[in-house]
């Protein structure tokens, strides 16, 4: 009798919406057993009647992040696919954004999915395969002003897999950066909403907190849009990484992103800051003439 094929299993976390979700269908429909997880579960409805098992997540609660992972190793043995998607983005002039929340940032984007690669690492040696997929973004690879809590925290990330990708080679396993551009998902929301009293009256940074805001409503409520990636389309770019060996180190999604990062590749710091000078108020003696 011919045994049945191992499904292999597909550990993806920040399921609740956007690219989270487009990816674990993605990958449900590929043929994987799909954990999603998410802070709040109660989100997950939609993705457990189409197939996927949920996990409760939390990126700040690293005892969540344990029992994911041993619940995905009981059903399977090991993770064969980990996918770090959860993140958000905190904007605000770094002066007037308190410690916590940068710490947060980092914490949620960089230092959690490093821990749960640690977590699943173990289990995909013994099997002498596996693949890691960290999901980063153009911003880790340029830096716009008010959002240096974000940037250094993708920058983090991208480094972090760097030095991955070549420990773990060996071991058969593979590490992708995915680097999307805007993508119309939840994620603008959320980064408006850390803007943290971007008309505070006084502040040496309120006309570059204003600026701050029209550039990220422009770029995911307005004209910006037209440029924007799916979720879909990022799910579609990783599900090709997966499939495609060796793993591929870097993928950048949406035309948006490719001509961003080339920009800043090809620009010396001085032509790319007056670049951003056409886009954001600098504070300082000149801001407000």
């Amino acid at each position: 009798m011919t045994p049945t094929p191992r499904v292999a299993s597909a550990l993806v976390t920040g399921c609740s919406s956007g690219i989270g979700m487009a990816i674990a269908r993605c990958l449900l429909q590929a043929g994987f057993s799909v954990w999603a997880g998410a802070r709040r579960p109660e989100t997950l409805q939609g993705l457990v009647a189409a197939g996927c098992h949920p996990l409760h997540i939390d990126m700040c609660d690293e005892q969540s992040q344990r029992a994911a992972v041993a619940a995905v190793e009981r059903a399977h043995g090991q993770v064969d696919v980990l996918v770090n998607n959860a993140g958000f983005g905190q904007h605000g002039a770094l002066e007037e954004t308190p410690l916590a929340a940068v710490r947060r940032q980092f914490e949620v984007n960089a230092f959690a999915p490093l821990g749960l690669c640690q977590l699943v690492l173990p289990g995909m040696r013994r099997a002498g395969v596996g693949r890691i997929v960290n999901i980063s973004s153009m911003g880790g690879k340029l830096g716009f002003p008010g959002g240096g809590a974000y940037h250094g925290s993708k920058y983090a990330l991208e480094a972090f897999s760097d030095a991955l990708r070549w420990e773990l080679a060996g071991f058969g396993i593979g590490v992708t950066v995915i680097e999307p551009g805007p993508t119309l998902s939840a994620f603008g929301e959320a980064a408006l909403g850390s803007l943290s009293h971007p008309d505070a009256s006084g502040s040496p940074y309120a006309a570059l907190n204003a600026s701050i805001r029209a550039g990220l409503e422009a770029t995911f409520r307005g004209a910006g849009l037209a440029g924007a990636s799916t979720p879909e389309d990022v799910a579609d770019a990783l599900l090709q990484a997966l499939r495609s060996d060796p793993a591929p180190a870097r993928v950048v999604v949406g035309d948006m992103a490719r001509q961003l990062i080339a920009l800043r590749r090809d620009s010396s710091d001085e032509v790319w800051d007056a670049m951003l000078d056409t886009m954001y108020r600098r504070p300082g003696s000149t801001e407000g003439s």
